[in-house]
């Protein structure tokens, strides 16, 4: 009997899927805009007969999972914040860095104000929204709303809005205003607190700092969002049958708020067929794969906003030369309402000002550009006009090879601030940085730029222009959809059979054996040391001989390179201590078990490994201190540098140190990572392996350390895991996780489900043919009328 219910239910799913898609509606069918196939935990197969239907059944899914989370983007964006959760709260960190809820509200009212997501909205493709994306939107947004009428706030089952009066229905615009948020998130974005500049009122002027300062702020602000990623395209020749392709992709996100990714399949039967995942609200797959194409992204290395420095006309800060010739600033006033301890409202007032480059401002990722009496800074972010982002990712969504990858990022010219990293099923292997960046060459560098522009360009590719000069504003290429930015034809890209690779370092070492040179500062350095978690990344790739097996269980080995390179001197050091005695900063510490433990741990970031917990707040502690007597050769730039600088009294230190902060977590220094590296879900405790990006680990995991029980909660790194390969069999050979989970709703089943999965190292099986969907044990089916 329970094979014949099967068998009926499968029949089911098949007729409505039919009906739905051909016109030929059952009862149950008519009038139906999407069918939603539950497969297990909780990932929804969305399909529908047209793209207005297909961004219905997503808003409607999402919205089951996560309506909490998409309320705070809303409330964000429409820049309410303060009037709901007061002016003093925290800002929205997946958004912007604003650091409070005030100057969140002022932020986006500004954007707001400025009419710009209006007008870019209002622009036919391909500078605005294709027509089908268009229809994903507007269907999104009915089906967000159409979850939230069915349940009301009161219906409502997470804990975290229920009965919320900021829980409301939305509109199309706060569609599109959330994507413009997410596309300056690396420049408007992170310089929030910097737009907040008035007019100096005296004649002192305050000191800027110095340069090595500024890149400083820069490479610390830009990463605290916790944003990175591994991608790893194997093509057919690095592959175990020589044939095909394997793809790792494996974004390191935030784990909590705005910046989650949700999974899904799309399809619109014999038009549209895509998996993967998205950051929460957009209706489409961002990392994923299609039949015979998979891609992920990468965050890349361009910064893609630049400074200019403009003199200031004598006695009137408000006033520039451009060219000898006075120019006045612009200035907007924006209103915001805040409420108050007794629950009125009060509005707030915040005037911005602006010059023909963009906004004034007075600091940048926490580094003073101070607004003088003799002159100012502006902003030009060259994400500013782009909304373009939307038709890149409709577009990869129907990529077919990697060649039409290349296509869709050269003819969309979209994606803000990733890499791109894909394979196919002819057995090719893509990496290409084809995305927005500022048309800064090394020659206007050269010319333009300020004393500290100078030092910031070449340390770090940050552009600090002389405004004084028309001549010196953002050049222009023939091929780039406007101008200011490079056209893709100027930008790094390769193919090959072998593999290409990406970990947040420059486009140089995409693949060791073919170093990508020629392409100009700002989009990144080259014959630089590379990270340990690019090297890690690129012996890994070296070996060959990958199947979708054996890249899992590589990922899940979690293997420290920086433990390889450092581990066995420090294990050393340690059994030479006099007296078993450790120096720490309080004092000698007793080493204990720890030296036995470093000796024979296998450098892994597995759950039951004795000396990677040690090694973890030891490496913590580094900081800026020398740690290799070999220094980095760019002849040998994956082996060197080497050789830990036992010698240096800071690293010892550091030992003690760390050896002293577990015991004060109650930690011995041998114990195992899953002793002192855990979440908690539903009050159950799941011990997380994977470590940090510094240690050479692939697997990243940045978790927060209690210092009274150790690390109890994870910050940000692996978010959406897919390994998918392209073989034999039609369909594709695909695993995915989603290792927080599809839900932040506590009271969901999907909350923490994935998460366990990721405790015990396992993975989802990829449902992506009809055959391999209808065969789920977990099969459940939902008609949206």
């Amino acid at each position: 009997m329970t094979h014949i219910r099967k068998a009926l239910a499968v029949l089911a799913v098949a007729l409505s899927v039919t009906a739905l898609c051909t016109g030929v509606a059952t009862a149950g069918e008519a009038g139906a805009k999407a069918v939603l196939r539950y497969t297990e935990h909780g990932i929804p197969h969305i399909v529908a007969k047209d793209f207005a239907g297909l961004g219905y059944g997503y808003g409607y899914a999402a919205a089951t999972d996560n309506v909490c989370e998409l309320a705070k983007i809303y409330v964000t964006v429409s820049a309410q914040r303060s009037r709901y959760f007061g002016p003093d709260g925290e800002g929205y960190p997946s958004l912007s860095e604003a650091k409070d809820n005030l100057h969140s509200d002022l932020f986006f009212q500004q954007v707001n104000d400025s009419g710009v997501v209006d007008r870019l909205v209002a622009q036919p493709a391909p500078l605005g929204p294709r027509p089908e994306v268009r229809q994903l939107v507007s269907g999104y947004v009915k089906g967000f709303n159409a979850f939230l009428a069915r349940t009301g706030r009161s219906g409502i089952t997470d804990p975290a809005c229920r009965n919320a009066g900021w829980v409301r229905p939305i509109s199309e615009q706060d569609f599109y205003r959330h994507f413009y948020a997410i596309t300056v998130t690396g420049g408007l974005g992170f310089v929030t607190e910097g737009l907040f500049a008035t007019p100096p009122s005296g004649t002192t002027a305050a000191s800027p700092g110095t340069a090595a300062q500024l890149s400083a702020s820069l490479r610390d602000g830009l990463g605290q969002g916790g944003l990175g990623s591994n991608g790893i395209a194997v093509g057919a020749d690095g592959t175990a049958a020589g044939r095909g392709s394997v793809l790792l992709g494996n974004p390191h996100y935030p784990w909590h708020d705005g910046r989650r990714f949700w999974q899904s399949q799309l399809t619109i039967p014999g038009r549209f067929d895509v998996a993967g995942a998205s950051l929460l609200g957009m209706p489409f797959v961002m990392i994923g794969h299609t039949a015979d194409a998979a891609w992920t992204h990468t965050v890349s290395t361009p910064v893609t906003f630049g400074l200019f420095e403009v003199p200031l006309t004598p006695g009137d800060p408000t006033t520039y030369l451009v060219d000898g010739k006075a120019e006045k600033m612009t200035s907007r006033d924006v209103t915001v309402q805040v409420r108050q301890a007794d629950g009125s409202l009060k509005p707030v007032r915040q005037t911005f000002w602006s010059t023909r480059y963009g906004p004034v401002l007075n600091d940048v990722g926490g580094f003073p550009v101070p607004w003088t009496a003799k002159s100012a800074y502006a902003l030009r972010d060259a994400n500013a006009t782009n909304l373009r982002g939307l038709n890149t990712w409709f577009e990869l969504d129907q990529a077919r090879s990697t060649a039409d990858i290349v296509s869709t990022l050269s003819r969309t010219q979209g994606v803000p601030w990733v890499n791109t990293i894909a394979t196919d099923r002819a057995g090719n292997a893509l990496y290409a940085d084809i995305q927005v960046v500022p048309h800064v060459t090394d020659e206007l560098a050269k010319r333009c730029s300020t004393p500290v522009g100078r030092e910031t360009f070449a340390a770090d590719g940050l552009p600090i222009l002389d405004g004084s000069r028309s001549s010196c504003r953002w050049g222009s290429d023939p091929g780039a959809l406007e101008p200011g930015i490079f056209a893709p034809s100027r930008l790094p890209q390769q193919q090959r059979r072998d593999y290409e690779l990406n970990a947040n370092d420059s486009a140089w070492l995409a693949n060791a054996r073919a170093p990508i040179t020629g392409y100009p500062r700002i989009v990144g350095d080259q014959g630089t040391e590379r990270s340990p978690r690019t090297r890690e990344a690129l012996l890994t790739a070296e070996a060959g001989g990958f199947t979708t097996d054996s890249m899992k269980k590589m990922l899940f080995a979690d293997h420290s390179l920086f433990a390889d390179l450092a581990a066995p001197d420090l294990a050393k050091l340690c059994a030479s201590f006099p007296g078993g005695q450790a120096p720490s900063s309080s004092g000698p510490v007793p080493v204990g078990p720890a030296c036995t433990a470093l000796a024979n741990w296998d450098h892994t970031y597995t759950l039951d490994t004795r000396g990677s917990l040690l090694f973890q707040r030891f490496a913590v502690r580094l900081g800026g201190l020398p740690r290799f007597t070999v220094p980095f050769d760019p002849k040998a730039p994956l082996t060197t540098p080497h050789t830990l600088n036992v010698g240096d009294p800071g690293i010892r230190q550091a030992f003690g140190d760390a050896i002293a902060e577990l015991r004060t977590a109650g930690l011995p220094p041998d114990a195992r990572l899953r002793d002192g590296q855990a979440v908690t879900r539903g009050g159950e405790r799941l011990p997380i392996h994977g470590a940090q990006n510094f240690l050479g680990v692939l697997n990243v995991m940045t978790p927060q350390w209690d210092p009274a029980r150790g690390n109890i909660e994870v910050a940000h790194g692996s978010s959406y895991l897919q390994v998918v390969g392209f073989g034999g069999r039609a369909c594709p050979d695909s695993s995915t996780l989603l290792t927080y989970s599809q839900s932040a709703n506590p009271r969901s089943p999907y909350f923490s489900d994935q998460t366990k999965l990721y405790s015990r190292g396992e993975w989802v099986k990829g449902r992506f043919c009809e055959a391999d969907i209808l065969r789920s044990p977990a099969l459940r089916v939902v008609v949206l009328h």
